[in-house]
């Protein structure tokens, strides 16, 4: 089992950048799917991007796809989110999640994730 904690996020400009980090405890933080979601106030939670053990398979949402990247450091347990070009669309609670599965096709609906608490992510028009 992992723990994992969010960092990064804040209150940014429309047009900014901003990484986030998702720091994991436990020594087979390697194993794990690791992804973000984010949750705008009165929305789901929706997927923004995951990627596997080895970092091989990189998935995003739509409204990612250009803009951010994700990325992982094994040796320092962390997961990145790079953020480009915000938007004001882009506000919410950013959570880290992670999950023991072989591949990154079953990561966004799969029960079993293990979350953190969340970051808060603001852009400004």
């Amino acid at each position: 089992q992992v723990q994992l904690v969010e960092s990064g996020g804040g209150l940014m400009q429309a047009g900014g950048s901003l990484r986030l980090s998702c720091a994991a405890s436990g020594r087979t933080f390697s194993s794990y799917v690791v992804g973000w979601f984010r949750q705008a106030p009165g929305k789901q939670r929706e997927f923004v991007a995951a990627i596997t053990r080895g970092g091989y398979d990189i998935d995003y949402a739509d409204s990612a796809k250009g803009r951010f990247t994700i990325s992982r450091d094994n040796a320092e347990n962390t997961v990145y989110l790079q953020m480009n070009s915000l938007k004001p669309e882009d506000t919410g609670v950013y959570y880290c999640a992670a999950a023991a599965l072989p591949s990154i096709y079953s990561f966004v609906n799969a029960e079993k994730k293990t979350w953190g608490q969340g970051t808060q992510v603001t852009v400004s028009s």
